[in-house]
């Protein structure tokens, strides 16, 4: 099985944001570069060194609003600029705790009331991913196509918060890939497990407001709620839009 890449994305802070790229060279068992490279802890967070669980952090699951900002990041000054339909934009630096109230005032009103608030960013020597290893996802625009169909709708793949989007598979047929190896470009990745998807898929991105039973169409559709798989680098390499991929 063939195709190409169609597209490349980056989170680069965890649940805040997405931005496409046109390139990116992937290192061996590591995240896409600067992918969930911070992350906004919130008041009941409980956290260790290093990597911490998904449920530490502000994230669109529990406040849809988080799903409507994009989000650009300056390499070189390590500043990113978020925007927001209803809040317009914000740059600043996530490493600068002098940074952190006007950040905390700009997302303030994405957060619901009596959930936990965000109360910090924090960083780890890896991507804060969903993962518990540094993960890159690989998600099938195929797989979009079906389950849009059997929805009746057009779901859009900045639902699904993907990094990796292949053009050319049948629906689903990366699920039967677990084990096996994707070279894509010059890089080779190692297919490591499917990903169980949470309710930030049913938020329209555009607006930041649930509108669609993601979870629940993927479970009448197919029975499960997964949607990609997670992989991993085993050969560094360049990765580019419309590059080839083939399984190994």
């Amino acid at each position: 099985m063939t195709g190409n890449l169609a597209h490349i994305f980056r989170h680069p802070i965890k649940g805040h944001g997405r931005e496409a790229l046109a390139s990116v060279a992937l290192s061996v068992g590591a995240c896409l570069p600067h992918d969930r490279r911070w992350a906004v802890a919130h008041d009941a967070a409980r956290l260790g060194p290093g990597w911490n669980p998904c449920a530490n952090f502000a994230r669109g699951a529990k406040a849809p609003g988080l799903m409507a900002i994009t989000a650009r990041l300056d390499e070189a000054t390590s500043r990113v600029t978020l925007r927001h339909p209803d809040l317009g934009e914000l740059a600043f630096a996530p490493d600068d705790p002098a940074d952190l109230p006007r950040f905390l005032d700009w997302v303030a009103p994405l957060n619901p009331p009596g959930r936990a608030q965000p109360v910090r960013i924090v960083t780890a020597d890896r991507g804060m991913t969903d993962s518990d290893f540094p993960s890159i996802s690989v998600q099938t625009t195929a797989s979009l196509r079906d389950l849009s169909a059997r929805m009746g709708r057009d779901l859009s793949m900045d639902r699904w918060r993907g990094n990796l989007w292949l053009d050319g598979a049948d629906p689903f047929a990366e699920f039967a890939w677990i084990g096996r190896h994707l070279a894509i470009g010059s890089a080779v990745l190692r297919i490591e497990e499917r990903i169980t998807r949470c309710l930030a898929t049913a938020v329209d991105p555009e607006t930041g407001r649930r509108d669609a039973d993601t979870l629940g169409g993927l479970q009448a559709a197919y029975g499960h709620q997964d949607f990609g798989v997670y992989a991993v680098v085993v050969e560094a390499g360049r990765v580019s839009a419309g590059d080839d991929w083939r399984l190994l």
